[in-house]
């Protein structure tokens, strides 16, 4: 009587079977495919107003700038493909949205280069409350751009409504999962700034002093992706080169300049000069006098690899004799002895109505003190001073050696008066081998400012190693934000891990709930009802033999 036996099983425990079995059949079609680190958006606010993607947790369906249709889904794009009209309308309407980059970011030039300067520039000076993340580009994330937009096209041409539902039913979907910490604000960010100087020698009277000041922060769309080799490494690594050459001659009392020489290593260059308003306001507001309090003039350096026009950008036209004026007229005398170098001076008054200011040099002229920037960049609203395609393969070392000689030479011209030819040579020549390491050392690693802020930074304790190397008394502020009304504030979790889970369709999980009911209801009337199939068949056996006899 076993069918007795399997009619009370499937009585008692069907009911379970569906429980255990079709979850486990569900969860078949779902599969991890590839993981991945991504970089956030920049997230910070700056004198109150916020900046870049505000979100960081991504759990939603990819879907394509074609495809997508609401806040479920996760756009997944490559950066070439984006334009801003779709960028800020996958802002407003979309889940979230990831960006795959080009495999070469030193390919692009011209009219496509400035497009996506452009692009990128107003992404992170948009705010916007959706996770927004970039990855390097990847194999496996263009495959699944490629698939995704296949499906798209032919979903689109199918022929008939059938044919439509069964496309839908057979293809492949992706779960795009990001795993991040919360956009949770850093407290006690603390913005280093370094200096040090050089003492010079003046037998008959007081010793005038020059400074010279660079800030050590990039900038672009994701903190993890700015490495900033031009913007501002050349004006960090044409600083260090400064510092070794006239440390060597300070270091002897024959050929001690008649300038004290201050140099500046500042933070927050990027987040409106933050490092170089709290080393001032330390230096002139404090009683113990300050190290620039009658300089002659304040040297800023900015950028200074992107042409071969080097521009002299100034708040207030130096007057004729000033020290300023004698360093412009240098300038112009030792730029030309190369060709191709051409020096041009721009004016631009201070707009104190704007929070932002335009070149650093503006912080000291604030103050009254005779300042200018150094920059191969006309505008300070050139995109490239704030951007992930400035890295190192974008840059021209060669251009970055010789403009490194021409301020060697100018600055040696004016500190010991020399006629013609500059102060260096020989042993004491720039070193393009030392700037190519710097070069390699400083370009490997992002510098964004929330990157640095850190106690124990590597690049930051490098450079303060260089400092100590070579100059005196090298000191270390900090610049920390106010807790009730900061200046700036910065967001942790700067990237996070992508996975990608290749799953079906939401109507291909109705389907197959539909169809493993199915086949489950069927398979339960039918083994419900065998033993009746069973005594009927019996019976016409039965009637069948009687009849033959």
């Amino acid at each position: 009587m076993w069918l007795d036996e399997v009619d009370e099983i499937l009585k008692g425990y069907l009911p379970y079977y569906i429980l255990v079995f079709l979850p486990i059949f569900m969860l078949s079609s779902v599969s991890a495919s590839h993981e991945l680190p991504v970089y956030r958006m920049q997230h910070y606010d700056l004198h109150g107003v916020p900046f870049g993607s505000r979100s960081a947790v991504v759990n939603l369906e990819a879907r394509t700038i074609s495809t997508w249709s609401s806040s479920r889904h996760c756009v997944v794009t490559r950066l070439t493909d984006l334009t801003l009209e779709t960028f800020r309308n996958i802002c407003a309407k979309a889940g979230a949205l990831i960006i795959e980059l080009p495999k070469n970011l030193s390919n692009f030039s011209g009219e496509e280069g400035q497009q996506l300067l452009t692009l990128e520039h107003k992404m992170y000076e948009q705010d916007t409350s959706i996770p927004i993340y970039f990855s390097q580009y990847d194999s496996t994330i263009d495959d699944i751009i490629k698939e995704l937009a296949t499906q798209s096209d032919s979903h689109n041409t199918k022929s008939s409504a059938a044919e439509a539902l069964f496309s839908s039913i057979s293809a492949n979907g992706y779960q795009i999962v990001i795993s991040a910490v919360g956009s949770t604000a850093v407290t006690e960010a603390k913005i280093a700034t370094m200096h040090g100087h050089l003492a010079g020698y003046k037998p008959d009277g007081k010793i005038p002093t020059i400074a010279i000041v660079t800030h050590y922060d990039s900038f672009g769309v994701a903190p993890e992706l700015s490495f900033g080799a031009d913007a501002n490494g050349s004006g960090i690594i044409i600083m260090l080169e400064l510092i070794r050459l006239f440390s060597g001659l300070y270091s002897d009392p024959k050929t001690r300049g008649k300038y004290n020489i201050v140099f500046i290593l500042a933070g927050g260059g990027k987040i409106n000069f933050q490092g170089s308003k709290k080393w001032l306001e330390d230096q002139l507001d404090s009683s113990e006098g300050s190290l620039i309090q009658e300089a002659a003039f304040v040297l800023c350096l900015d950028t200074l690899a992107a042409s071969d026009t080097i521009y002299m950008h100034v708040s207030k036209p130096p007057k004729e004799g000033s020290p300023a004026s004698v360093f412009y007229r240098n300038l112009k005398l030792v730029g030309e002895k190369y060709s191709s170098v051409a020096v041009e001076g721009v004016h631009k008054k201070i707009n104190l109505a704007e929070d932002i200011l335009a070149w650093e040099h503006e912080r000291y002229s604030i103050r009254r003190l005779s300042a200018f920037t150094l920059s191969t960049i006309k505008s300070h609203k050139d995109f490239w001073r704030s951007t992930i395609l400035d890295t190192k393969d974008n840059l021209n070392v060669d251009r970055l050696v010789r403009n490194a000689k021409i301020l060697v030479d100018v600055l040696g011209k004016f500190v010991y008066e020399v006629p013609d030819n500059g102060a260096f040579g020989g042993g004491w020549d720039v070193n393009p081998e030392y700037i190519k390491s710097w070069l390699n050392h400083l370009a490997s690693q992002p510098r964004s400012p929330q990157l640095l802020v850190a106690k124990d930074n590597l690049i930051l304790n490098t450079l303060l190693d260089d400092f100590n190397k070579y100059l005196t008394e090298v000191k270390v502020t900090y610049n920390v934000p106010e807790k009730r009304d900061p200046d700036y504030q910065f967001y942790g979790s700067t990237r996070g891990s992508l996975t990608i889970y290749s799953v079906k369709p939401a109507v291909f999980d109705l389907f197959l709930t539909l169809a493993i009911t199915l086949y489950l209801v069927t398979v339960y009337f039918a083994i419900t009802y065998i033993p009746n199939v069973y005594s009927v068949c019996c019976m016409l056996m039965k009637n069948q033999k009687m009849k033959s006899k």
